[in-house]
């Protein structure tokens, strides 16, 4: 555990994550107060990479949940093996039914799904949550008990309560709202893309071989492009991409009049690809223009 959220910021600087101050403190209170942390933004901001970074800071395993639509208990919490179940049946010296119940509901043919490998580790885990905006409201109510008390229940089993207390991050692309009981249980971090100069820092920490003009150039560039009607903004990943594209096809610098080829990096949808060509014909008249 860190002692400051100073300390912290600069232990996930070490795992290759940069954070400004105010999203540290937050991050830190959570950590102190032991509550999840909810964070939303768009897509490609770091959110997940944040919740992989902080469980190598925090030295915890990563148990990993990514949402989707029709998730369930079965595939979140646990199963039962049915294979197993119905051998025992086959094999089954008795015919009371209440014991066989007994011993076909019982550990030894549970399936544990990572909630519940989550609660019942020994060792200090951290619980990630991904994208919980693309399941249903149904599965949201369903965490809630997990999220106050750091425990589930199993109608068969009861109770099961956590052992190690695992750090629980959720994260959202703002799909969809939650619920204010979702929200009331958690520390809420809201993450955007970076500032000029912070994206520039990450930037050069990330591809550390490229000039300090060209990492301004992509910064300045993929703001620009940010600023456009797209149907998917690029992401900061897609930034390093772009520059390390740059940088394999030896361009010092950011023509405007020389990315095809280039903006299949940057952009992910023809119909955006198209737009920002349309946009870089008349970036590259303007630039010319005042050159002159």
């Amino acid at each position: 555990m860190h002692t400051s959220p100073g300390e912290l910021a600069q232990a996930l600087k070490q795992e290759g994550y940069l954070i400004d101050q105010e999203t540290a403190t937050t991050l830190f209170l959570g950590l102190y107060l032991k509550k999840p942390c909810l964070i939303e933004g768009p897509a490609g901001v770091g959110k997940t990479h944040l919740a992989i970074a902080l469980a190598k800071a925090e030295r915890r395993k990563l148990i990993r949940l990514q949402c989707y639509e029709g998730l369930d208990i079965t595939k979140a919490l646990y199963d039962w093996n049915y294979a197993k179940q119905l051998l025992r049946l086959q094999l089954a010296k008795t015919d009371d039914w209440e014991q066989i119940k007994l011993n076909l509901f019982s550990e030894e043919f549970l399936l544990a799904r990572p909630l519940l490998e989550s609660i019942r580790s020994e060792e200090p885990v951290l619980l990630l949550i991904d994208e919980l905006d693309k399941s249903d409201e149904e599965f949201e109510s369903f965490l809630l008990e997990l999220l106050a008390e750091q425990q589930v229940t199993i109608p068969e089993l009861g109770t099961i309560t956590s052992k190690a207390n695992p750090i629980v991050i959720l994260t959202s692309n703002n799909s969809r709202d939650f619920s204010d009981a979702l929200r009331r249980r958690c520390i809420h971090i809201y993450l955007t893309y970076p500032t000029l100069e912070r994206e520039m820092s990450i930037l050069s920490s990330q591809v550390p071989d490229l000039t300090e003009q060209l990492v301004q150039e992509v910064c300045e560039f993929v703001a620009k492009v940010r600023k456009l009607p797209l149907q998917k903004l690029p992401s900061v990943s897609e930034s390093i991409d772009f520059a390390c594209a740059l940088k394999a096809l030896q361009k010092g610098k950011v023509n405007y009049s020389n990315l095809m080829g280039l903006l299949n990096v940057l952009l992910k949808y023809p119909k955006d690809i198209v737009k920002l060509e349309e946009r870089l014909k008349k970036w590259d008249s303007e630039l010319k223009v005042r050159m002159d």
